[in-house]
């Protein structure tokens, strides 16, 4: 009796071999984005945020894959994942951001917009931080109708993300986040480092301050103190010595 062959489960590799960023710059870019969008949605238990993470958008097919160096999902839970398989989470991101360079170009500007607008991404975000290729430095696309159209760059040449209500802004070589509504910006994590040794800063001044005006006070207190007590010892003196002075005149 010939043997059955058995199915072999479809192995999703974790990873595919590429470094994460080409460069710090591209690195740091893509560190501030995981961290401001974590923070800014920290407490938004059906959005997702992650990046440089293996997406694998046919089931059965490990080759149908791509890594968003930073991709926002709505709808999923925030649950640990070492890959995003799509049949399996249901849905797709609503915003990519790529971190290009002159090395990526063909596959960011070509392939993968070509995919992430077949696969329904809202919006799709690419920043080009040493200014090697893309004029202007950033360019954004929104899913309209089934097909990408760009977006129009205000004159600072930031976008703005519907999807999200932030300003993408360029800022040195790094992108900046900014809230579309209050115009307040999303700090980078050395950023948040510096505003807590400032706040500590002030905080032990205060504490200073507050410490040499009780001791001002208290010093004040004495002083009242030692001038109560010596115009009452003076007073009493007096009274001593008027009494002295009428015994004396009793006496003659």
């Amino acid at each position: 009796m010939p043997a059955i062959a058995l199915s072999r489960p479809v192995d999703y590799p974790e990873s595919d071999g590429r470094p994460m960023a080409e460069t710090q710059v591209h690195g740091q870019v893509m560190l501030d984005l995981l961290h401001t969008l974590g923070r800014r949605y920290a407490d938004v238990p059906d959005l997702y945020v992650w990046g440089n993470m293996m997406f694998y958008y046919v089931e059965g097919d490990p080759r149908a894959s791509v890594a968003p160096d930073v991709f926002l999902v709505h709808g999923v839970d925030k649950r640990v994942r070492r890959i995003y398989k799509l049949w399996e989470e249901g849905k797709a991101p609503s915003l990519i951001v790529e971190v290009t360079s002159a090395s990526t170009r063909n596959e960011d500007m070509k392939l993968k917009k070509g995919l992430y607008e077949r696969l329904g991404i809202e919006e799709y975000f690419l920043f080009d931080p040493l200014g090697e290729y893309l004029r202007p430095r950033l360019q954004g696309y929104r899913l309209v109708n089934g097909r990408y159209e760009p977006l129009s760059a205000e004159e600072d040449g930031a976008l703005l993300s519907r999807t999200t209500g932030l300003r993408l802004e360029p800022e040195g070589d790094r992108l900046r986040l900014r809230d579309a509504a209050t115009g307040e910006p999303l700090l980078w994590a050395d950023e948040e480092a510096r505003a807590r040794e400032a706040a500590e800063e002030d905080a032990e001044a205060a504490e200073e301050n507050a410490e040499q005006e009780r001791l001002a006070r208290q010093a004040a207190e004495d002083n009242a103190e030692r001038e109560r007590l010596a115009r009452e010892a003076a007073e009493e003196e007096v009274r001593k010595l008027r009494e002295e002075i009428l015994r004396l005149r009793e006496g003659r």
